[in-house]
């Protein structure tokens, strides 16, 4: 098997990783920024072929050649984990980190996962795993930003699973609720928190599930799900109020 992780130093992506229990002879393409951080990431996964390959989520132009160039032999798992935190009050400071933070957590995705999942469909086979975010159910006043991205690229992720429907390329969209871990150091955890381990093993057993519930989003934990149910349903008057 070949995995390709996009955001190869995320505490989730490589978490996803350990929980795959990947044997000795799979190979692994960890994709990111940080050349040499990735590098040494790769070094504490199981599987032994392991290798690093430059992806910025902000450099659009540069999708369809790097989807070229890393489907030499096409993957057949892709985990989307590519994403950046920036504080409301930074970004409505300075409105080009907003601008990097829908590009990384939506713009990029978008662009990345098209180009990727064209050389899957070709094949007839494989599957994208894109993590999305209890936040993108309803937007807050206190990371609406954030919000939207998420927002955007889960609308997505729903669309393009419908789209590959009957293609043999399967889109596994998960939400986690606030994951404790280095984007999230020094804020206070919200609801539902969770850690990288349990959204790496979670998304680790629906990677198995062949049933019925095979096309069924994934929310960590899994009572993340009625309480996404309760938010939609609030009173705009409420929802204002509330700080976290």
């Amino acid at each position: 098997m070949k995995v390709l992780l996009l955001g190869g130093t995320s505490e989730i992506g490589l978490a996803i990783l350990s929980a795959l229990d990947l044997a000795p002879d799979d190979e692994v393409v960890l994709a990111g920024r940080d050349v040499a951080r990735m590098a040494a990431m790769g070094k504490t996964l199981s599987c032994s072929r392991v290798s690093v390959v430059a992806y910025d989520a902000t450099d659009i132009a540069a999708h369809q050649a790097f989807a070229d160039s890393v489907c030499a032999t096409t993957p057949d798992l892709v985990i989307a984990a590519a994403g950046i935190l920036i504080p409301q009050p930074s970004v409505e400071a300075d409105v080009s980190l907003a601008a990097t933070m829908i590009e990384t957590n939506f713009t990029g995705q978008v662009t990345t996962l098209l180009a990727l999942g064209a050389q899957l469909k070709a094949r007839g086979s494989g599957t994208i795993v894109v993590l999305s975010s209890v936040a993108a159910v309803r937007p807050r006043k206190f990371n609406f930003v954030y919000g939207a991205a998420k927002a955007g690229l889960d609308a997505f992720a729903r669309g393009y699973a419908d789209s590959l429907h009957g293609t043999g390329v399967r889109v596994l969209l998960v939400r986690p609720g606030f994951v404790t871990g280095r984007m999230t150091a020094g804020m206070t955890p919200g609801p539902f928190a969770t850690t990288p381990e349990r959204v790496g093993a979670a998304v680790a057993s629906a990677l198995r599930d062949s049933g019925s519930k095979r096309d069924a989003a994934v929310w960590v934990p899994a009572r993340l799900a009625g309480l996404a149910a309760v938010m939609r349903l609030v009173p705009r008057a409420i929802w204002r109020k509330l700080n976290r």
